[in-house]
């Protein structure tokens, strides 16, 4: 199976960074979308352009080690990898690719890079190049922990390492962007793929929710590190009379939903809203950190084979946890983290295709995936983790001392009818949706039945349908930015008599310098990126026209959310690229050094 479109640009962009700076870049893609994969072919590609390279991949979950190496195989059958990992009984130190668990190579540097004694000097035989780090995010902040430790001793070996990071989640509850602050372990995101863009591509299932009558009361509980304090919040939530109202919501609304994955505030309230389901005549077990492995594998495995119907878990499945089956996700677990949120909604979002069916565009696979047996996850928000937090495809960390901003959101009418004598369904959309994505309810412009949004009342995804606006030109300008930010590529479409503006990035970091990029390369022009306004302006005739807008509506305004390239312009009219083989520039030239 051949990498999909933005795992190549994913991959692509890592080396394009790494022609520009040696830095030690970030990979954002969301769950479900095949960062294993994307890990496998840079790694591939490294050892094959640079055959002396030694690499590794870190992270703290058994499952995702094993998935990882196992991933790397499929890709490349006979790959000189091995494993270091305690919970695997794995110790392949002197492997040239290893996949290892941080908790257990952390104070083994000497061991993994050859470490002997000459002269009473050490010097070390098999250094480490590259560390790939699956699910950074978990990544702590302070560098004495068993992450910091490991990364300070293999830089004083090789004062050249690199360290690439990938999440679907690029931020800490307590410090913000992963790639921000003096302190930072990522210079910058080279490459994001959200939650919107895998629904939008049909790669991912959407999210639903519905509005629940019991919400979890918080009140009166402390907080530390930055989330509330594990004891206080089950004491505060784990109640009998609270337990069963949850659980009686979850099988009304559950009734269709084959696979039901419960998110909980503690091992006992896991344990008791395990009992309740039981207690209704339905299956279920539940997972904690004390689980033992064999069992943990058995539950697991009865689970994605429908056997067990309900699983409940005390944040032990927020990573390394993959089924796709995964219809109904009860979230009776408050955090205040927007990662924990991400990553446990993430669980809901992998595809179960209709079979039979083309899959070859993005309207083909929405399709499958609507005539499916998971057309959507349901979220049932016991915890209002929407309300706090915001939609999952609009998450971003709150600076400190920002204030909460509320979503403006609308609830499809749950005894209404629309204007074709239709009834709603009472999904939580946005508040620009005209169309309910759940039902087809279609809004009237000006009566749109909206509520305040208060706890457990604002939408899951903002799933506003995009309109299509044809293009009849395109101009790039000049955008001075405001106080110290940097200058920006402001492009104006103008489709009919209105102009319909967007902003470009070439010279921000993060998120903004990777749309500029994706924009930049959709439209056929070349490599390297470029890397300034001016830079832009001077090479546009590289690029396509664009065709067709995809806009969605904010206030007054309208947001363009994609684009239909269409052909050159006057200036190629030729139909033909500028001359170059559109790879990026560490395939283009003949290096002799690492690309870092």
């Amino acid at each position: 199976m051949g990498l999909r479109y933005y795992q190549e640009d994913a991959v692509a962009a890592l080396f394009d960074y790494w022609g520009e700076e040696a830095g030690n870049p970030l990979i954002d893609l969301a769950t479900g979308t095949g960062k294993s994969m994307v890990m496998a072919t840079v790694i591939q590609q490294l050892v094959e352009g640079w055959p002396d390279m030694r690499i590794m991949v870190v992270t703290h979950v058994a499952e995702l080690i094993e998935q990882n190496y196992l991933e790397l195989l499929g890709v490349w059958p006979f790959a000189p990898a091995g494993i270091f990992s305690a919970g695997l009984n794995r110790r392949d130190a002197r492997s040239q690719i290893i996949f290892a668990g941080i908790q257990t190579v952390w104070n083994k540097a000497d061991l993994i890079c050859g470490a002997r004694v000459v002269d009473g000097e050490k010097i070390f035989d098999r250094p480490i190049d590259v560390v790939l780090v699956d699910e950074c995010h978990l990544i702590p902040k302070n560098s004495d922990t068993q992450y910091g430790q490991f990364f300070r001793v293999m830089r004083e070996v090789n004062p050249d390492f690199k360290i690439v990071g990938l999440t679907a989640t690029p931020f800490r509850l307590d410090s913000g962007r992963l790639d921000q602050g003096d302190d930072r372990m990522f210079d910058r995101v080279v490459y994001t793929y959200g939650i919107a863009d895998g629904v939008r591509d049909g790669y991912l299932a959407p999210l639903s929710s519905k509005h629940t009558a019991l919400e979890l009361s918080t009140k009166g509980v402390g907080k530390l590190g930055g989330d509330f304090k594990q004891s206080a919040l089950q004491a505060a939530v784990d109640k009998m009379d609270v337990t069963r109202a949850a659980v009686d919501e979850i099988v009304a609304k559950g009734a269709d939903k084959r696979s039901w994955l419960c998110f909980c505030s503690g091992v006992e309230h896991a344990e008791h809203v395990r009992d309740e389901i039981r207690s209704r005549g339905i299956s279920c077990e539940t997972i904690t950190g004390d689980t033992p492995k064999e069992e943990r594998r058995r539950i697991i495995e009865d689970f994605k084979a429908y056997r067990i119907r309900a699983l409940t878990n005390n944040s032990v499945l927020t990573t390394g946890f993959n089924h796709k089956g995964v219809d109904l996700i009860a979230a009776l677990r408050p955090t205040l983290s927007a990662s924990l949120y991400l990553q446990m909604m993430g669980r809901g979002t992998r595809v179960l295709y209709a079979p039979g069916m083309s899959l070859e565009t993005p309207e083909e696979r929405r399709a499958a995936i609507a005539a499916g047996p998971k057309p959507s996850c349901l979220v049932l928000d016991f915890a209002g983790l929407v309300d706090k937090h915001g939609p999952v495809d609009m998450v971003e960390p709150k600076e400190p001392g920002s204030g909460d901003g509320e979503a403006p959101m609308k609830i499809c009418p749950q005894d209404g009818f629309d204007k074709h004598g239709e009834p709603g369904c009472g999904e939580k959309l946005h508040a620009s949706a005209r169309i309910c994505t759940c039902c087809g309810f279609e809004f009237d412009i000006d009566d749109s039945p909206k509520i305040a949004a208060n706890a457990a009342d604002v939408p899951i995804m903002t799933m506003a349908e995009p309109d299509s606006r044809d293009v009849t030109s395109r101009t790039f300008r000049f955008h001075e930015g405001k106080g110290d930010k940097p200058p920006s590529v402001k492009v104006t479409y103008m489709s009919g008599m209105t102009a319909i503006n967007e902003w470009l990035c070439p010279e921000h970091s993060g998120f903004a310098k990777t749309k500029a990029d994706r924009f930049w390369l959709a439209h056929a022009g070349q490599r390297p990126f470029p890397r300034s306004v001016l830079e832009w302006l001077e090479r546009q005739t590289e690029l396509k026209e664009t065709a067709e807008i995809m806009v969605k509506p904010r206030d007054r305004y309208w947001d363009v959310v994609s684009h239909v390239v269409g052909d050159y312009g006057a200036a190629n009219d030729d139909d033909e690229p500028p001359a170059n083989d559109n790879k990026p520039a560490w395939m283009q030239e003949d290096w002799d050094d690492i690309p870092f």
